[in-house]
C-alpha cells in the first residue's frame, strides 16, 4: 500500500490546533521573540522508495530532550512525550510528504510584553513540518576553521538546553568561518579545548579511536552523537569521552561533524591544514554507512530508532525492514 497521493502541503500545529504553516503566526511582541526565551528541537524524518514510509528518526529522544530544555527555562509542555510524539505523527501525516523531512517543534514564553525575565509569563508549543535536504555538505569534506567565538558556558546559556537565544552564538561562530572561506566553524570552551561546531557535535579519530568531547566542555548532549556512539559500539570501534586540545585537531587521523541536521559530515581540513591526506577516512565511511541505512529501515538492528508515519496513521503493521 503506498502512502497518500495528495499534494504535500506544510503545516504546523500553534495554539492548540493544526493549521497551515502560512497562518501558524505569532506576534512581533511576544517575549520569546524579544528575548530568545524558547527551546526547540530539530527532528529529521527519511523517505524510503522501496518501502514508500517516511520513517521519523529518533522521536521520542528528541522530546525527552525538549522536556529537559524546557525545564531549565521553566516553561510548560501541553503534552508528555507519548502526545507529543502522537502529535508529530499526524503533523506529518496531514503534510502528505513523500521525500526527507526536518520538524521543528518550539516551547516558549508567549506573553506579549516587556520584561527580561522567565517567572510569571505563558507557555506556548507550536510545531511544523518542512521538506528537508543537506544542512552542510555530506558527499564531500567540510573545512573548518577555529573560531575566535568561544562557546557560551553552563553559568551563562547552558549548552545543554537548546535555548532558542543561544543560537546568536552559533551564528556569529559559523558566519566568521564562511567569511574566513571556511565551510565551518570549531568552537573552544572558555578555557580553550575543543567543544563543538557551530551546531554540530564533533568526533576526532586518533589512533584509531574515536574521541569526542564530554558533556562538561560545554556540548549540546546530541541525539545524533549517542547515534554514533552506539553505531560505534556496535561495529568495534572504540570510543572515549574525553578534553581535546585544538592541536589534535591538526594531527587527527580523521574528525566528522554529528547533528540532526549536518547528519554525518566529515571534516578534511582545519584551519587551512588538511585532516591526515586531506581525503574522507575508513572510520568516518563506515559509521556513515551504518547511519544512512539505518535511518531509511534497512537495518533491523536500529529498528526502534524509526517511527513509520503512514503505517502508523493507516493502523497497519510497518513495512519489514531488511
Amino acid at each position: 500500500m503506498s502512502a497518500p497521493a495528495a499534494a504535500p502541503r506544510a503545516q504546523a500545529f500553534l495554539g492548540g490546533r493544526f493549521v497551515d504553516a502560512a497562518d501558524a503566526r505569532v506576534s512581533v511582541m511576544t517575549h520569546a521573540f524579544l528575548y530568545g526565551t524558547g527551546v526547540f528541537e530539530g527532528i529529521r524524518a527519511y523517505w524510503s522508495d522501496e518501502d514508500e514510509e517516511l520513517y521519523l528518526l529518533l522521536v521520542r529522544e528528541h522530546y525527552e530532550r525538549l522536556v529537559r530544555s524546557a525545564r531549565v527555562l521553566r516553561i510548560a509542555l501541553p503534552y508528555d512525550v507519548g502526545g507529543l510524539v502522537d502529535l508529530t505523527v499526524e503533523l506529518l501525516r496531514r503534510c502528505g510528504l513523500r521525500s526527507d523531512a526536518y520538524v521543528r517543534p518550539l516551547a516558549y514564553k508567549s506573553t506579549e510584553g516587556i520584561g527580561a525575565q522567565l517567572n510569571g509569563m505563558d507557555d506556548g508549543f507550536a510545531v511544523y513540518a518542512v521538506p528537508f535536504g543537506n544542512y552542510v555538505e555530506i558527499d564531500r569534506g567540510l573545512t573548518c576553521g577555529v573560531s575566535s567565538w568561544r562557546r557560551l558556558g553552563d553559568n551563562a546559556i547552558p549548552p545543554r538546553a537548546k535555548v532558542i537565544g543561544a543560537y546568536a552564538n552559533a551564528a556569529l561562530a559559523k558566519t566568521e568561518a564562511q567569511e574566513r572561506g571556511y565551510d565551518e566553524a570549531i568552537m573552544l570552551t572558555e578555557d580553550g579545548h575543543v567543544s563543538e561546531g557551530s551546531a554540530e557535535n564533533i568526533f576526532v579519530v586518533r589512533d584509531g579511536r574515536l574521541l569526542t568531547p564530554p558533556p562538561t566542555d560545554s556540548i549540546l548532549e546530541g541525539i545524533t552523537r549517542a547515534a554514533v556512539m552506539r553505531i560505534a559500539a556496535d561495529e568495534g570501534i572504540p570510543c572515549l569521552e574525553r578534553r581535546i586540545d585544538r592541536t589534535e585537531l591538526y594531527v587527527a587521523e580523521e574528525i566528522f561533524l554529528t547533528g540532526t541536521g549536518a547528519q554525518i559530515a566529515a571534516v578534511t581540513s582545519v584551519d587551512g591544514r588538511p585532516v591526515a591526506d586531506g581525503a574522507v577516512g575508513p572510520v568516518t565511511a563506515r559509521i556513515s554507512g551504518v547511519y544512512f541505512a539505518a535511518v531509511r529501515g534497512k537495518l533491523p538492528r536500529y529498528r526502534s530508532w524509526l517511527t513509520p508515519i503512514y503505517a502508523l496513521a493507516r493502523g497497519r503493521e510497518a513495512p519489514a525492514i531488511r
